[in-house]
């Protein structure tokens, strides 16, 4: 008897695995600790005009997985960022669907269809038009906004990705006026840790703004930061979460900061041994804020981003220019980890690498600085990007 493709048992290649997640794990929740899902979307809770929002997004802003993919197979950029209608978007990722057999896009496209919307074939220009208006009636129901999407999967906890800066005016209003689901924020404050690019300045200065904190030295950037971390606490917030894309480590003393901020913030160009030391000095500091409040620091790493300047100039950043990179410098890592240990200020962690080749050496550093009183209390994250296939 032929199997069925992606049937119930889709990955589930034994009895003990069917066993195992029928009996325990299909009823669990879903707890995300980490997701770029958008507060607001969810509190306004409006239904999505068609699958091709749902799925591809609008404009420059949508899923970048499928965009490359579509690049890779020769889609014009017009039907994948472009102006293109909706269902002319939608068809060209049905031309592509048929060759990506062992690509996890394929996958996740087909048990969407089937968990979601009943359809069990699989995706083709044929049958395009037919799954396109299935698709788009059924969003029109009330079991496909945002929220009831979120309740389907059995979605218990989302943590969103916030800058320091965010009001959190999203996140407050799902608290008091929706209780089916926690939305919490998460504290990712990449944009004054990078004090090397364009636009750094600009930040610092709405940071003050926020906080009434006139920033000139480490000591005012670092009661701006505390004002911040307060409030991210009293909003839910139980996580931080950074992108390194190079994990750096300098010794520096406070005068050193001092000069060096002083010398950003004068518009004038750190050398690399300046931008060093200070991302060094913010990332001790904020590790020892997280550790007070009892917070797990997410470290992303080893991703090389917008690495096609022509694109990134065309469509901006975070549209599906970005590459793994060589792999985390271990030994930065290491001393970063331990001048926290050192004093007693090691936050639960959690290391996520683009790099696989990285998995093996961060899994025996994570060893290295478990505590013995918290239960894994360093962790290696989930597969992440690049890494998501079979």
């Amino acid at each position: 008897m032929v199997k069925q493709f992606l049937d119930e048992n889709f990955l589930l290649n034994s009895k003990t695995a069917q066993k195992l997640y029928y009996e325990y794990a299909e009823k669990l929740p879903i707890i995300d600790y980490h997701c770029h899902l958008n507060p607001k979307e969810i509190y306004e809770n409006n239904k999505f005009t068609n699958i091709t929002e749902l799925w591809l997004g609008k404009g420059a802003t949508g899923d970048h997985y499928k965009w490359r993919l579509m690049r890779a197979y020769g889609i014009d950029e017009k039907y994948i960022t472009g102006d293109s209608s909706p269902y002319d978007k939608f068809l060209k990722w049905a031309e592509v669907i048929p060759f990506a057999i062992g690509n996890p896009l394929l996958h996740w496209s087909m048990l969407e269809l089937q968990r979601y919307f009943n359809i069990h074939e699989v995706l083709t220009p044929k049958n395009a038009k037919t799954i396109y208006d299935t698709c788009n009636s059924l969003l029109q129901s009330d079991e496909f906004t945002p929220r009831r999407l979120l309740e389907r999967s059995k979605v218990e906890i989302v943590c969103t990705t916030d800058d320091p800066i965010d009001t959190l005016e999203y996140h407050q209003k799902l608290k008091n006026e929706y209780n089916k689901i926690k939305v919490l924020p998460t504290f990712r404050p990449d944009r004054v840790i990078y004090i090397e690019r364009t636009g750094y300045c600009d930040y610092i200065n709405k940071l003050s703004d926020i906080t009434g904190i006139k920033i000139t030295n480490h000591t005012n950037l670092e009661q701006a930061l505390i004002n911040r971390l307060d409030y991210f606490e009293r909003n839910g917030c139980k996580l931080s979460d950074h992108s390194l894309e190079t994990v750096m480590y300098a010794d520096y003393c406070e005068l050193e900061i001092d000069e060096i901020l002083t010398k950003a913030l004068n518009g004038n160009r750190l050398t690399d041994e300046e931008v060093a030391k200070y991302k060094t000095y913010i990332m001790v500091f904020l590790g020892k804020e997280y550790a007070k409040r009892n917070w797990v620091m997410q470290l992303h790493m080893a991703a090389f981003r917008n690495v096609n300047t022509k694109k990134y100039i065309e469509l901006g950043p975070d549209t599906g220019f970005d590459v793994i990179n060589v792999n985390v410098n271990i030994h930065n890592l290491q001393r970063f980890l331990d001048k926290l240990e050192q004093q007693d200020s090691l936050p639960k962690t959690i290391l996520y690498s683009l790099n696989p080749n990285d998995f093996d050496i961060l899994a025996t550093l994570m060893g290295s600085f478990q505590d013995g009183k918290i239960p894994l209390k360093m962790q290696l994250g989930s597969a992440w990007w690049f890494n998501d296939h079979i």
